[in-house]
């Protein structure tokens, strides 16, 4: 039977048999991971079997995969930090490489610190566990050890996640713990509770994806050479901390996503599993694809069902063990190929399905997400991805991978381009309208204007390249300087016609939404390992004194707006007018109407746009004094519809509007017109 991807999409049909070919390997994968388990659900409890956990009895079972092993054993705080023979593991007879340990109560004791000594032919290491739940760095001497986590009093969860992704658009609030809080230091799980989530959820944001959470060595990585897959980063807190921030966010009604990292892994091999056992094959491939070429890191073998027992447990252990709401796939692009998509235009179908397909990542991420949909039906998975994979964001059964979105990564690359290319002058509304409503049809994206990419150093967010070193200077309010003007107006336009065109969900990144200055630029030697630009400004924006302020009020009115209107995403973007001679655009989505008048100079009056016949008031002007406007258009003024005999009989009428330069507006239908009046045009 022809699967739903390739009777939909007519292009796809000479490829026919490789789609069907990718989707017939996952039921086959699937069929062989669960032939004894019974289920993909209880195939996934490696996390369960393996590493430390208490016995009835209240002593402690240990276990470890290494199959190159010819010994392990535990040393730490236990036992001085030296080798002893009760401490020593035993390999499991019959088994492929297990090695366990059972340990007496009292042998060891919640917050004892540990690792392995792991020999193996020729040579041997200490090695952190590879399902180590808790993993925490000496001070004193920076050297990382896995720690008994076996609280007195586990967390007590208080609010059940409530988030409904299929009503309304995910409104997602990408955020780093270690440099949400404004002193110059590493930011903490409570400090983020207690002093950033107020913030998100007053800014009506409903859904919070957190970077860095799983444990990773170098801070400065953004959490993207994780070493530790099942251990939540130390440096912001403990685990019951993490548990806390999650419940309140879910209290607040904020979903929470975690940026989950199954792409890659650190080349470290004293904290990660580069070199467990002396085999570099154990986890990774041995061949010429074990590194990553342009990541310094490590690629995952999908081949292997163990690699597959390792990374799917993964999944199913934040979802069980924190409650996260779903996961944001990094990477994508470079597992879907062999070539990981280096230097790849992907200009036609042809270059998605050419022999380049690492189709055991493929199965993998399918496998992935059908497990964790299963787990939780509601649960969001976004896929970043660049090359824009036909069905990478189809359900499984009609011949996708599975992911509920995908990030729509052009449209950051799309603003910097022609931020930095083109003068105000040369903005083409046609280009711009095409580029945010450019996609498929069957398949639900993430747009944004930009995200954590843009604001490192060696890039500028979309503020700094508008505004730059007037920053520094001229955002007192009062101050009129006209590059501050400028920046500020299309910094608003810029977020507006992104967020107003989604087809799945809108992402801001923490701080970005008001124009937060400066650049971020993680401690390390080139900056004498400073954190001063590791952190977020709150300060700026709560000053009455400072624009930053407007900026905020906007992006505020601009979420509630959108969130506010029932399934906004899944409404079709009707385009009313565009005209790239006076710079205009203008769509409609259900009951309101978005006008952009992206003119660095000339405004309009009366200008016409064909809209549904009725009456319509502004709901949102880009030019109120309230967002750092000049209050040019006139909010109370209702606007009728105009007759014309030419588009009247075709159901539409004249709306006129005045349209100042660099503005925005949204209008909402109130009514109908009564029958046989009759207006001039």
């Amino acid at each position: 039977m022809q699967l739903n991807l390739t009777k939909n999409d007519p292009w796809l049909q000479p490829f026919e048999a490789i789609i069907e070919g990718r989707h017939q390997d996952a039921i086959d994968k699937e069929r062989d991971l669960i032939s004894n388990a019974g289920s993909l659900d209880a195939f996934a409890n490696a996390h369960h079997y393996f590493g430390l956990h208490q016995s009835p009895d209240g002593g402690w079972i240990f276990r470890e995969w290494a199959p190159n092993a010819t010994g392990i054993t535990l040393i730490g705080d236990f036992s001085g930090w030296k080798q002893a023979e009760r401490f020593a593991l035993s390999r499991v007879p019959g088994s492929n490489g297990v090695w366990q340990l059972n340990l007496k109560p009292g042998d060891i004791r919640h917050g004892d610190h540990y690792k392995m000594i792991v020999r193996w032919p020729g040579g041997e290491g200490e090695r952190i566990p590879a399902y180590a739940t808790r993993v925490v760095q000496d001070e004193a001497t920076k050297l990382f050890s896995a720690q008994v986590w076996c609280p007195p009093h586990p967390y007590q969860w208080l609010t059940p996640a409530r988030f409904d992704p299929d009503t309304k658009p995910l409104m997602i609030y990408e955020c780093h713990i270690g440099m949400a809080q404004e002193r110059e230091g590493v930011g903490t799980y409570a400090e983020f509770r207690d002093l950033i989530l107020p913030r998100i959820a007053a800014d009506g944001y409903n859904a919070i994806q957190i970077m860095a959470i799983q444990e990773h060595p170098y801070y400065g990585s953004f959490g993207y050479h994780v070493s530790s897959f099942f251990a939540a980063s130390s440096r912001f807190g403990t685990p019951e901390d993490l548990k806390s921030l999650i419940d309140k966010a879910h209290s607040l009604g904020i979903a929470v996503i975690m940026d989950i990292v199954h792409s890659h892994a650190v080349k470290n091999e004293l904290e990660g599993l580069g070199n467990l056992a002396g085999d570099p094959a154990q986890y990774f491939y041995g061949d010429q694809r074990r590194e990553h070429p342009a990541w310094d890191s490590l690629c995952f073998d999908y081949g292997k069902n163990e690699v597959l027992h390792f990374l799917l447990s993964n999944c199913k252990y934040w979802m069980e063990e924190y409650r996260f709401d779903g996961f944001r796939f990094d990477g994508v692009t470079s597992m879907l190929y062999y070539n990981h998509g280096l230097g790849q235009a992907f200009g036609g179908y042809d270059d998605y399905y050419n022999g380049n397909q690492d189709t055991n990542a493929i199965t993998y991420l399918t496998l992935a997400n059908k497990l964790i949909h299963q787990l939780n039906p509601r649960a969001i998975t976004i896929a970043e991805e660049m090359s824009g994979m036909p069905g990478l964001a189809i359900p499984f059964k009609d011949g996708g991978i599975g992911f509920d979105y995908r990030m729509a990564m052009g449209i950051p690359d799309y603003w910097i381009k022609l931020l930095k290319e083109r003068k105000d002058e040369d903005w083409k509304p046609t280009s711009i309208f095409w580029e945010l409503t450019n996609r498929r049809a069957d398949e639900k994206t993430i747009s944004y204007a930009e995200s954590h990419d843009q604001a490192l150093v060696g890039d500028k967010t979309i503020i700094f390249r508008l505004i730059d070193k007037e920053m520094y200077w001229h955002m007192m309010v009062g101050d009129d300087d006209m590059t501050v003007a400028r920046g500020m107006a299309l910094h608003k336009m810029v977020r507006l016609v992104t967020a107003s065109t989604i087809n799945g969900g809108y992402l801001n990144f923490m701080g970005n939404e008001w124009g937060h200055p400066e650049w971020i630029d993680f401690p390390r030697q080139g900056n004498g390992w400073s954190h001063k630009y590791a952190r977020r400004q709150w300060s700026l924006v709560d000053r009455s004194d400072l624009k930053y302020q407007f900026l905020n009020a906007f992006d505020n009115a601009m979420v509630a707006l959108i969130s506010g209107v029932y399934n906004f995403q899944a409404l079709p973007v009707v385009k009313l007018w565009e005209k790239d001679d006076d710079q205009i655009l203008a769509y409609r989505r259900g009951d309101l109407i978005f006008v952009f008048n992206f003119n660095p100079s000339k405004s309009f009056t009366g200008y016409g746009i064909l809209a549904e016949p009725g009456e319509y008031e502004v709901v949102l002007s880009s030019d109120n004094p309230l967002f750092g406007g000049y209050g040019n258009i006139d909010e109370s003024v209702r606007h009728l519809t105009q007759t014309d005999p030419l588009y009247t009989p075709l159901g539409r009428e004249w709306l006129r509007l005045y349209l100042p330069a660099r503005s925005a507006q949204v209008l909402r239908k109130k009514s109908r017109p009564a029958p046989n009046r009759s207006r001039k045009k």
